[in-house]
């Protein structure tokens, strides 16, 4: 726990819908190291994305702790989590989840401008963000005139654009064909590479998985020997 940038301790989880209970996560303990590149895999149901969602403080656990540099998340008020998630991790998503209306350039600045970072400095950062991910031409592109591919770097430069030290990756390569979501994967590990990021990825691509120097396998809840 001392040594983890983000750590689940005896995590449970369960969701109520009508009168049905669906137990997603059973007393689990899982911890990543700083600059450790973590693949979670599973079937669909198995609990990555709650994991995920739990790691980042999108949600919280019925049961258990979830400690974030050496910090214990449900310490925090809503206000104080809401800041740790918007300048300690970035989040993408397999939906992308970028603002319609907004343009690349602008989806991209928007972490960095509720950070209360400058206009110009949030810009600037976009800006050699979106020329890194190869998007120097599209900037001024909203996401409906994206492809899937380029809507996943738009995300990607988002992300990463508060220099987070964590980096929480929903199936980024789901909605993508294998050669694009293989060039998302390479261009995503190169950056937090570069960046010395905490990276974990949830994937049910064996592929995606393979790229990642620790694999964690998960199983009805319950991470498997």
């Amino acid at each position: 726990m001392t040594d983890a940038l983000v750590a689940a301790k005896a995590t449970s989880k369960t969701y109520t819908m009508g009168r049905r209970s669906l137990t997603v996560l059973r007393a689990m303990d899982f911890s990543v190291a700083r600059g450790e590149f973590v693949a979670l895999r599973g079937a669909s149901g198995a609990g990555k994305s709650t994991l995920l969602h739990l790691l980042g403080g999108l949600d919280a656990p019925d049961t258990g702790e979830i400690w974030f540099a050496g910090t214990n998340l449900s310490t925090l008020s809503g206000n104080d989590l809401a800041r740790l998630r918007n300048s300690k991790i970035g989040f993408v998503f397999q939906a992308y989840h970028l603002l319609p209306e907004l343009d690349a350039l602008e989806n991209v600045c928007l972490p960095a401008r509720i950070a209360r970072l400058p206009a110009s400095e949030a810009a600037a950062r976009a800006r050699d963000l979106l020329s890194r991910v190869g998007l120097k031409e599209r900037m001024e592109h909203r996401p409906r005139e994206l492809s899937g591919g380029e809507r996943q770097r738009v995300a990607i430069a988002r992300a990463l654009i508060n220099q987070p030290a964590l980096i929480l990756a929903d199936e980024p390569t789901g909605n993508l064909d294998s050669h694009t979501g293989g060039e998302i994967i390479d261009l995503l590990c190169s950056l937090v590479a570069e960046q010395k990021t905490t990276l974990v990825i949830a994937t049910h691509d064996a592929a995606v998985a393979a790229r990642a120097p620790r694999v964690v396998q998960l199983v009805d809840g319950q991470i498997q020997p």
